[in-house]
């Protein structure tokens, strides 16, 4: 079967981009510097656009050199609307078989997203409508590069002010040292009671030791879930840790494909499973990993990243499984790539829930000269 002329990809572009952070949040893996992401624009021949977004994988001009050269060669002149074509055809010559690997699945994540967004618009429906979902409520934490290493009071004070936005659910960093851990947790259970969740994420600087010295406080301020205590391909550990704690196990944003997850899921330690669409494989591939969790009662709650068309996948699928749990909005203080570069989706309202748009694909608007005004700052995201 030909395909239509109007729906075959013409030209596929990435736009690493940058912005220096002025005053950086400090996590487990160091200070906040500056922000990088890389946006995918794929054009078919009739000039529909769709955008999306593929983490930088702290080498952003890297990713984008993928994305512009080798993926856009593979996929020039199919069509659009075929994303497991061209999830398989990049898989199978840049990721299964002498290819690079996590790269590779950044970089797809993000052509994948802008395909998704062109199914959408070339129909007239928004993204959830295409998956087969519903426009109902999703509820959100406050997440993303924030509430990170402060003094005790400075964190209460950033919290309520979160609280004050209608956010029923936040995210704690830790990883900083389990005392000084406890003592923020603590502080924020003391000050908020039982009216907001908790979420700790220790970004991968846990031993099994600190885990062991923390489970008894997780357990003690009702801690919905310990994210990321080690390294991903840590299987063992989190083994291990899983029968230190009695509060779930969260990881999954720097897990790529099905496949990992595939493992994640039998090893029985993580009960909350965290794809990001803009590294796991795009919305293709999160779909994929959604149905697998759904068939063992597995949460998905996704991992956001830099823009608003993230954001906005996440949204969309999250209206569309049957195991969406929490939406994670990014509530850092300086954020460009939200605040400029995308327009937003993420809009909370008094219940602390966000829902997925009834604009066409993904719902989200994209300044180019943003994207020009914003090249790569060469460097480490993190000091």
């Amino acid at each position: 079967m030909s395909i239509p002329d109007e729906l075959r990809i013409v030209d596929v572009q990435a736009f690493p981009t940058s912005f220096p952070v002025t005053a950086g949040v400090t996590l487990g893996i160091g200070r906040a510097v500056k922000r990088d992401c890389v946006i995918v624009k794929v054009t078919t021949e009739n000039g529909l656009v769709g955008w999306g977004e593929s983490h930088h994988g702290r080498c952003p001009g890297a990713i984008g050199q993928l994305i512009k050269t080798t993926l856009r060669q593979l996929v020039c002149g199919m069509s659009a609307t075929d994303v497991v074509g061209v999830w398989s055809r990049i898989h199978q010559r840049q990721l299964a078989s002498h290819g690079m690997g996590t790269a590779a699945a950044l970089a797809m994540s993000g052509l994948d997203m802008a395909l998704w967004d062109i199914r959408g618009k070339a129909v007239g429906w928004p993204l959830y409508r295409l998956l087969g979902g519903s426009a109902r409520a999703i509820a959100a934490y406050a997440g993303g590069i924030s509430l990170g290493f402060q003094p005790p009071q400075q964190l209460v004070d950033e919290v309520s002010n979160l609280v004050g936005q209608g956010y029923r659910a936040i995210k704690l960093r830790f990883g900083d040292t389990v005392s000084r851990d406890i003592e923020r947790l603590s502080a924020v259970r003391q000050a908020f009671g039982a009216d907001i969740g908790i979420m700790v994420d220790a970004n991968v600087n846990y031993t099994l030791d600190d885990v062991r010295n923390v489970a008894a406080a997780l357990s003690d301020h009702k801690v919905l879930w310990l994210e990321e205590p080690f390294a991903p391909q840590d299987y063992r550990a989190y083994r291990e840790a899983r029968q230190l704690v009695s509060v779930p196990l969260a990881a999954g944003e720097n897990h790529y494909t099905r496949f990992e997850f595939n493992r994640l899921i039998e090893d029985e330690a993580v009960g909350i499973l965290q794809p990001d669409l803009s590294k796991t494989g795009g919305l293709t591939e999160g779909l994929r990993i959604a149905a697998l969790a759904s068939a063992w009662k597995l949460p998905i709650c996704p991992h956001t990243s830099a823009s608003g068309l993230n954001m906005a996948a996440s949204i969309h699928l999250l209206a569309s499984i049957d195991n969406g749990g929490y939406f994670e909005a990014d509530v850092a203080r300086e954020n460009l790539f939200r605040d400029q570069l995308t327009s937003r989706p993420d809009l909370l309202d008094q219940d602390g829930c966000v829902y997925p748009s009834d604009k066409p694909g993904l719902g989200v608007e994209v300044d180019e000269s943003f994207l020009l005004a914003h090249p790569v700052i060469e460097g480490p995201a993190y000091v």
